[in-house]
């Protein structure tokens, strides 16, 4: 029969990922989208009112113009709370604006991301082997995720919850990588929350800002938890600096109202000898 596959091919999934800086532009949610979110604001004239709800028509057109330059899919983001909660979505955005702090899935063409300033975007492969292969041939990818991880998420055990969701959807190895955040250089934290996350995770988390202040090593903190599951870093050595580097925005160091994202998704491709997974 004429396209007849080779029975050693199978069907697999590529994964693609993405960590943003400003240069990318913004990528905050627009109040338009989380309502709840806005807070009651006095009576504006009509005009006020029209020019103020262009202004956000307008940045939630710019937002989607901005994801859809990535990934001309649906993009499932999510209202984070600094917590533990994992939505597991089953079709190409579901779960936009859930009450979570990370998304898995094995559906394809699925974006799955989170939005920091700081904080730190954590995003997962997940293999159908049990370990990681050198040459993208061997293996498909079966399930991505993406987890936002502050320090209140990371003590609430996001991150380990998120590979937990992603070994239920089938992945036999899970793979993750870091994004930009803040470094314990800049991020001065106090002594009774540090001491809390140190008898939790161990002493590596414990810093000195530049001025010699107690800090929390976010980096440090999101390796000791991921330490507690089967994932393998597979990540950048260096990771920047949030608030040290102005190409990032920066809540704690500039005050800055802008979001970088981080996003990954999966595609399907015929075949594993022209897959090229780039995890």
């Amino acid at each position: 029969m004429d396209g007849s596959k080779n029975p050693s091919q199978k069907e697999c999934l590529r994964a693609h990922s993405i960590f943003t800086s400003a240069a990318d532009g913004d990528f905050a949610v627009p109040a338009l989208e989380q309502p709840q979110l806005v807070p009651a604001q006095p009576a504006l004239s009509e005009s006020a009112l029209a020019q103020s709800e262009q202004d956000q028509l307008g940045a939630a057109d710019s937002l989607h113009q901005r994801r859809s330059s990535i990934a001309p899919a649906p993009w499932t983001w999510l209202r984070q709370v600094h917590g533990g909660r994992v939505v597991v979505v089953e079709q190409p955005g579901e779960f936009a604006g859930a009450e979570a702090d990370a998304a898995v899935t094995a559906a394809s063409d699925a974006v799955l991301c989170v939005q920091t300033a700081d904080c730190a975007g954590v995003l997962f492969a997940g293999f159908s082997e049990q370990e990681k292969p050198t040459r993208s041939e061997e293996s498909c990818v079966v399930a991505v995720g993406a987890a936002h991880a502050g320090w209140r998420g990371v003590a609430a055990g996001v991150l380990q919850s998120t590979v937990e969701a992603m070994i239920a959807l089938g992945a036999q190895s899970v793979v993750w990588e870091l994004g930009p955040c803040i470094s314990p250089a800049a991020y001065e934290f106090g002594e009774i929350e540090l001491a809390a996350l140190v008898d939790r995770y161990g002493e590596s988390l414990r810093g000195r800002t530049d001025s010699g202040a107690p800090a929390l090593d976010l980096r440090a903190a999101v390796r000791a938890a991921l330490s507690e599951t089967p994932a393998v870093y597979r990540g950048a050595q260096r990771i920047p600096c949030t608030a040290t580097d102005p190409g990032f925005f920066s809540w704690r160091a500039r005050q800055d109202s802008g979001r970088q994202t981080s996003a990954i998704w999966m595609t399907a491709n015929s075949t594993l000898e022209t897959t090229d997974v780039q995890w």
